[in-house]
């Protein structure tokens, strides 16, 4: 006696609407919000003290590492304001940034601005350590100034990394 196959019948799996996607929440700090327009008002405040502070100094420029912090400095004052800008109009508009072409931009740039932030920093920093600790030389030289736009261009960094990270953390999760 042979048999031949049989052929049992499967039910289709049941027809169910796609679920809508899920936006994320937009948190404080990311772009379009009042957390990112805080933190980019704060990183313009500590970079406007930072430069003032360095340019009324009248050597400033013979070091090559404190002109390297203004020039970052100026252009964190720049960018900073610009998208302080970009905030308050999302925030006016009650409308957050959803583009990923605006926030990769917003990424990319706090990405650059922090990074010649920090660099220029951590220059300063390392020059100004050595005037006043390996050299001895403040009495002749503004160690509190430099000492003084060195911190406000920390602070002004450590505004700008929440930022970028907040930004990229937006982008990374589309």
């Amino acid at each position: 006696m042979m048999s031949g196959p049989a052929v049992h019948p499967v039910e289709a799996p049941p027809m169910t609407m796609a679920a809508p996607m899920v936006r994320m929440k937009d948190f404080q700090g990311m772009p379009g919000t009042l957390g990112s327009l805080f933190l980019r008002l704060c990183q313009f405040v500590f970079a406007v003290i930072s430069i003032c502070v360095m340019v009324t100094t009248s050597d400033f420029p013979s070091v090559t590492a404190f002109s390297y912090l203004v020039a970052a400095v100026g252009l964190q004052i720049i960018w900073s304001l610009v998208l302080a800008i970009a905030d308050v109009y999302a925030i006016l508009v009650k409308r957050s940034y959803r583009n990923v072409a605006i926030v990769s931009l917003f990424a990319i740039g706090d990405g650059i601005t922090s990074t010649l932030t920090f660099a220029a920093a951590c220059a300063s920093a390392g020059i100004t350590v050595l005037i006043s600790n390996d050299l001895e030389k403040c009495k002749v030289n503004h160690c509190t100034r430099f000492m003084s736009a060195t911190a406000m261009a920390f602070l002004s960094w450590f505004a700008a990394s929440p930022s970028f990270f907040l930004n990229f953390w937006s982008l990374a999760s589309r």
